[in-house]
């Protein structure tokens, strides 16, 4: 027989406790303040002891609340992760992808069409990840190039998928002059959370970029925007603005310059390591090579 605190009231304990508020447990469950109320105090009556302290109008928990909601949060996920994954076993094999949104936009989800006709049976989901905050949010992959940012072991379990390549980019008419090894311009564009690629462009080309201004954004896809707008010079990987060169709203005046590292897929699930894992894996080897 197993020994459990009152089930139906523990969702409410749960939520109210990580949410700090009775009113907010409320709104998230979809149930009134006095109905979540009468679940905690039906879970303190069960245990025979508090769980919260009065604090000014609100609650806080003690520290057998505290032990508690470790246990209660614990196994919710537990059951949640769970649970989500038989559901998604239930629809069929499943890869969750997270890279960089510029990357999804403007690389990955024009070329899913060609995924899903060679894997009809594969679903993808996708989750963004950036260079400010690593969100995998229960990815099975991620994909990235700059490694420098993830821990050792990640990086020594990152399967390589493609060579790299980056450049300055800038709009026609954008007054961009090379002077011998100098690359003179008004204003570079920067992005907000790493300099990597501007840092890595310079060391592998033998360039210096001389300019006055830098204009700062929070995404590479933006920092390409602004250079297609002529606000400034970028530096880009070259399939992120492949389309853009081609169609002459950006060019590369110093071409572009192979970096060292390359695009690599890190497992973060052991559903990496499963058929739909490895047919994405090589359908990116594939297609970025």
């Amino acid at each position: 027989m197993r020994h459990l605190p009152p089930l139906s009231s523990l969702r409410a304990f749960e939520a109210t406790a990580r949410l700090g508020s009775v009113t907010r447990a409320a709104a998230e469950l979809g149930r009134t303040h006095g109905a979540v109320s009468r679940q905690l105090r039906s879970l303190q009556d069960a245990a025979g002891f508090a769980l919260f302290d009065k604090a000014g109008t609100g609650l806080r928990l003690n520290a057998r609340g505290e032990a508690m909601q470790r246990a209660a949060a614990e196994a919710l996920d537990g059951l949640e992760r769970e649970w989500v994954r038989l559901l998604d076993e239930a629809r069929g094999p499943m890869v969750h992808v997270a890279c960089s949104a510029t990357f999804a936009m403007r690389w990955l989800v024009p070329r899913l069409s060609a995924f899903y006709r060679q894997h009809p049976g594969i679903r993808l989901r996708l989750s963004m990840t950036t260079a400010r905050e690593l969100r995998f949010e229960g990815a099975d992959l991620v994909v990235a190039w700059d490694l420098s940012c993830y821990s050792i072991s990640d990086q020594a379990r990152a399967i390589p998928l493609g060579d790299i390549a980056f450049g300055p980019v800038c709009a026609p008419d954008y007054p961009v002059r090379q002077v011998a090894q100098v690359l003179q311009a008004p204003t570079r564009i920067a992005h907000d959370y790493t300099s990597r690629a501007w840092e890595g462009w310079e060391e592998q080309s033998g360039f210096a970029l001389c300019n006055e201004d830098e204009l700062p954004f929070p995404h590479t896809h933006l920092c390409i925007e602004a250079a297609g707008a002529g606000l400034g010079i970028a530096v880009v990987e070259q399939r992120l603005v492949a389309d853009d060169i081609a169609t002459g709203r950006l060019i590369a005046p110093c071409g572009f310059i192979p970096f060292p590292e390359g695009w690599a897929a890190i497992p973060s699930s052991s559903r990496a390591d499963t058929v739909a894992g490895r047919a994405l894996v090589a359908w990116l080897q594939t297609t970025l090579a």
